[in-house]
């Protein structure tokens, strides 16, 4: 069983740490802060885009098919990126890396629901399928730095290769999923990916000013995309049924997990380019600052996990939103090295309390048949929230500062602390409630 946990939580570390790992490689894959921006979001964007049919497709297909072929398309996919020869082309195989990374997240959770069907110990395998996956999120910027200076940024996608066909054995004895019969909601993906694109552009140029054509132009696109999806949805073969939104806490998790990774994100981003840029800090260097940021992740969700089960969500997740907006404030204005690796440590530690609980509440509170779907939904708005994090705090960072970005930050993941505080529900545990 750890095995099979290890591997599935290896398919997601993968995910995660593509996520950011480029972060610091940033400027030297691209001298221009848009060229900068597409290169993380064209990532994300897809992986954001495709993960409601991903979690579909997990569900209607089986959970181990969809796991095995996302891990040997990532793999490949990679390979592929290490040997682009131009930013065009490594911003397309990051977009195709985004889609075989949607494959594996709701397909692992779906995995790991079957595995363990029991409540409180679903609960704590999610704490370690978050611990290993949280890592990779945010070993992302130390182990870009280091390798990018060692071997060029070329290194940062080969190491991609070799823990995607562990994570293939490891998980080659995962149990069977029941196919469900149903069809792919193409109207609704369409949609999605259009609305996103159209968005995270607007947003993207915007630093030429909102009244530029393309920006209105993108902007009105983005709202007729989702007002069809919204529409779309309404019909029974949608890609979010309306089972989904029966407990109050999958509505309000969706919410929680974009402001999350909004938040994180969206920091990592503008203070790798301000110790980069500001500071003039080699890659190697500024992945070292962000190891406080790292350590807590590392082994924090496995506590998170437990507490989980013991007490319920709604406390560690509202602590965790509460930590990150404090920690992110601190770093706004820390003048000092003593200061930064407070600033970072409580916006780790506050990381590691608040993902754990809001899959674990999220996930709870729908039917067990809609698992995958849920967990695509979920980590689709979590991701979502990363790419308007990046695109939304770099104009703020170009057009004001670094402390400026960073205090819009820390404001919105204030909110999150109120919006789980009220809505997750009455603190009870995990056992009782799911």
């Amino acid at each position: 069983m750890p095995r099979l946990l290890t591997g599935l939580s290896l398919g997601y570390f993968l995910v995660m740490l593509d996520t950011t790992i480029v972060t610091v490689a940033l400027p030297a894959l691209s001298p221009s802060l848009s060229g900068q921006q597409w290169i993380s979001n064209g990532y994300t964007l897809t992986f954001a885009a495709f993960l409601l049919t991903a979690g579909a497709w997990s569900d209607r297909h089986g959970a181990r098919p969809i796991f095995c072929t996302g891990l040997l398309a990532f793999a490949a996919l990679s390979l592929l990126s290490a040997l682009s020869p131009s930013v065009p082309v490594l911003i397309a195989l990051r977009a195709l890396s985004g889609v075989a990374g949607a494959l594996l997240v709701p397909s692992s959770l779906s995995l790991i629901a079957a595995t363990y069907p029991v409540p409180a110990a679903r609960a704590k395998a999610m704490g370690v399928w978050a611990a290993l996956s949280g890592t990779g999120l945010v070993a992302g910027p130390l182990l870009g730095g280091v390798l990018t200076e060692a071997f060029g940024w070329r290194a940062i996608f080969v190491v991609n290769v070799p823990v995607a066909l562990l994570a293939l054995i490891l998980s080659r004895r995962a149990p069977a999923t029941p196919p469900k019969p149903g069809r792919t909601d193409r109207l609704g993906q369409t949609t999605t990916v259009v609305a996103l694109s159209a968005l995270t552009y607007a947003l993207i140029e915007s630093a030429s000013g909102w009244t530029s054509p393309s920006v209105l132009v993108a902007l009105g696109i983005t709202v007729l995309a989702a007002a069809t999806f919204v529409i779309s949805q309404r019909r029974p073969d949608a890609m979010l049924p309306a089972r989904l939104f029966q407990d109050r806490i999958f509505p309000w998790g969706l919410a929680a997990g974009a402001i999350v990774n909004f938040g994180l994100s969206g920091v990592l981003f503008v203070l790798s380019l301000y110790f980069q840029e500001v500071r003039h800090y080699p890659p190697a260097l500024t992945g070292l600052a962000f190891l406080p940021l790292t350590v807590p992740t590392a082994f924090n969700p496995v506590f998170t996990g437990r507490l989980v089960a013991r007490i319920g969500p709604r406390v560690p997740a509202t602590a965790g939103f509460l930590l990150m907006s404090s920690g992110t404030l601190l770093q706004a204005f820390a003048t000092s090295a003593a200061l930064s690796v407070v600033a970072l440590a409580l916006l780790g530690f506050g990381v590691s309390l608040a993902i754990p609980s809001l899959l674990t509440a999220t996930i709870g509170s729908v039917p067990r048949d809609l698992a995958g779907i849920a967990g695509g939904a979920l980590n689709a708005s979590r991701q979502t929230g990363a790419v308007l994090g990046v695109a939304i705090l770099g104009v703020i960072e170009s057009g004001t500062s670094m402390v400026s970005a960073l205090v819009a930050a820390a404001a919105l993941l204030l909110s999150g602390a109120v919006v789980v505080s009220v809505a997750s529900g009455p603190r009870e545990p995990v056992g009782d409630r799911l």
